[in-house]
């Protein structure tokens, strides 16, 4: 995987600067590297800390502020050359990186916000164990209360945690009372998510649990039949949770054969504190084996 990733570098790269090109096909390229498209850009979102079409925004943009210092070109030549069809279309692209106009730029010389090319290294620790299962279960039915929610990369998500405050104790009880089968427990249920993880783009959020009992007034995601790789991790909430599931990104599966596909994402909270300071959770995440 780190391989292919830095093959993804190398491509953004090459087509840096080049007006005959258009955006990264990375559907072509993850053929070509034998592997899937939503399965690059999960990984590298989430080993780079931002999403493949940022991170190619942010290299062209840093490669035009190259050309405005350095030569003498107008803008709209400048524009054409890293991909825009019109000054305001490359302004607005520009200022969105560096915080300031092109023209700016070229008259004082900042300010820039220089994305230097990323490289992808494997390192070698050792220092987490990971309790992980590969499990194949038959489609099922999660019901609870659902809501679209826009994705919050940092600190807790309002919005998610309004939606479950907004669940009365009997609506919990009755969830409780229904729950059956695999993954157990309550569960939080993100689907409909960006491959590339952009802030602010929507999800689907469901609080609730699987069963096959009728849903009456709840929400329902119907879950095809699905390989899941689930990680298991006991401790201080939400650290404990939050490690796993940085490690299964930077450890898991850059080390094992098995590709992410879409579909839901869900974490089980099987055992908690009364105060919730400490928990044990699940993560299941959809897979298929890496067959390059």
């Amino acid at each position: 995987m780190i391989k292919q990733l830095n093959a993804v570098v190398q491509a953004v790269e090459g087509q840096l600067g080049d007006p005959a090109t258009d955006e990264l096909d990375v559907a072509t390229l993850a053929h070509r590297l034998a592997t899937t498209e939503y399965h690059l850009r999960r990984m590298f979102s989430a080993l780079a800390g931002m999403p493949l079409s940022e991170y190619a925004r942010r290299r062209r943009m840093t490669a035009a502020a190259h050309d405005l210092l350095t030569g003498d070109d107008d803008l709209l030549t400048v524009a054409v050359r890293h991909g825009y069809g019109s000054v305001e279309a490359f302004t607005r692209a520009f200022r969105g990186v560096h915080g300031a106009t092109p023209s700016v730029v070229r008259r004082d010389g900042g300010p820039l916000r220089a994305q230097g090319p990323i490289r992808f290294h494997l390192t070698v620790e050792g220092s987490t164990v990971m309790e992980a299962r590969l499990t194949a279960l038959p489609a099922f039915r999660v019901v609870g209360r659902a809501a679209r929610v826009p994705l919050v990369h940092l600190g807790e998500n309002p919005h998610i945690r309004d939606l479950v405050a907004s669940v009365p104790p009997e609506e919990h009880a009755r969830l409780k009372a229904m729950s059956e089968g695999e993954p157990a427990g309550i569960l939080a249920v993100s689907t409909d998510l960006d491959p590339d993880r952009r802030e602010g783009t929507e999800l689907t959020y469901l609080h609730g649990v699987v069963t096959s009992r009728d849903p009456g007034d709840f929400d329902v995601i119907e879950v095809p039949a699905l390989t899941w790789a689930v990680f298991r991790s006991s401790g201080p909430y939400p650290r404990a949770l939050q490690e796993t599931w940085a490690a299964t990104a930077t450890e898991w599966f850059p080390a094992n054969p098995w590709l992410l596909v879409q579909g839901p994402e869900i974490v089980a909270v099987l055992e908690r504190a009364e105060d919730f300071s400490t928990a044990t959770t699940e993560i299941w995440l959809p897979v298929e084996p890496d067959r390059s």
